[in-house]
């Protein structure tokens, strides 16, 4: 059974902010090292330009990893998270970057990179945005909601342009209320969209944990580590230096020990690192499963 991380930044020093294709290959030695067999890489939303380079620097580490490479995670492709989120839910990114929704941007970052593009998060709200799902849709690139202020509806009509679920939900989104569910609403409640848990004990609170579990179907359930170049060299959250998340602590694996130190059956989270990542990148049709 392979493990797989469909949403890692970076880890022990290392991110995708690279020119260096030996840096991003460190990347995926350090997630191999941790039993992840499968990763794919997260860009930050930045100029398009240097977008476009962190790009070219994760398709040449993938040109030189082996067929097998020994201890070392097998890059699978990029998420690409931005430019089209809200400003309003930034989180940890970069707001500054973010832009309104455009099929024409949007070809213009990718041209070249279509096959490299597996996964792109996008805000359905935002001016533009469900045409930027629909387009990238149409690519084959699998559209997940999030950085988003998405009413419950909004994310209804971005589910029907395409895209397939939420990134990490709960986080940099709008809260859930009783009369406004909003996007993590939907995603609990859709029983196609898939959800992307961070498994760590800062992102999401046991009872939270316990209400998703219990709510979500568990094979719409993907755990992912959202770590960054900080996630390996600190103990603990981390954070900036305003105190505010900038991405998880732990790799999926570590993630499955946590979860199931809270009493979560071990064989469903392995379920959740395994074929439900593979499910939603239809790996097994690509050979990579």
């Amino acid at each position: 059974m392979k493990i797989y991380d469909i949403h890692t930044h970076g880890i022990g020093g290392y991110d995708t902010r690279a020119s260096s294709p030996e840096d991003i290959l460190e990347v995926a030695r350090m997630h191999g090292e941790r039993g992840v067999q499968g990763i794919v890489l997260s860009v930050y939303p930045g100029p398009l330009e240097e977008m476009r380079a962190d790009m070219e620097a994760i398709g040449e580490a993938m040109a030189l990893q082996g067929r097998e490479e020994a201890g070392m995670s097998r890059i699978l492709g990029v998420h690409l998270e931005g430019p089209f989120l809200s400003p309003e839910r930034a989180g940890a990114l970069d707001r500054n970057f973010f832009q309104r929704g455009s099929p024409e941007v949007l070809y213009k970052l990718t041209e070249g990179y279509e096959d490299l593009v597996r996964i792109m998060t996008v805000a359905p709200e935002i001016e533009g945005g469900l045409g930027v799902i629909e387009a990238a849709s149409t690519m084959g690139i699998v559209v997940m909601m999030g950085h988003s202020d998405a009413s419950f509806e909004e994310a209804e009509n971005g589910f029907r342009a395409g895209a397939r679920g939420i990134t990490h939900i709960f986080n940099a989104m709008g809260p859930f209320h009783h009369r406004a569910p909003g996007l993590a609403g939907f995603g609990l409640l859709h029983p196609e969209a898939y959800i992307e848990v961070i498994g760590d004990p800062w992102h999401l609170h046991p009872a939270t944990l316990r209400m998703i579990f219990r709510v979500k179907g568990l094979e719409r359930i993907i755990i992912v580590s959202d770590t960054v170049k900080e996630s390996g060299l600190i103990r603990g959250a981390v954070k900036s230096g305003a105190g505010r998340l900038m991405g998880g602590a732990f790799s999926v694996t570590e993630s499955v020990e946590y979860l199931e130190s809270l009493g979560f059956d071990r064989d469903d989270l392995i379920r959740m690192v395994s074929e439900n990542p593979a499910r939603l990148l239809d790996l097994k049709r690509r050979g990579q499963g």
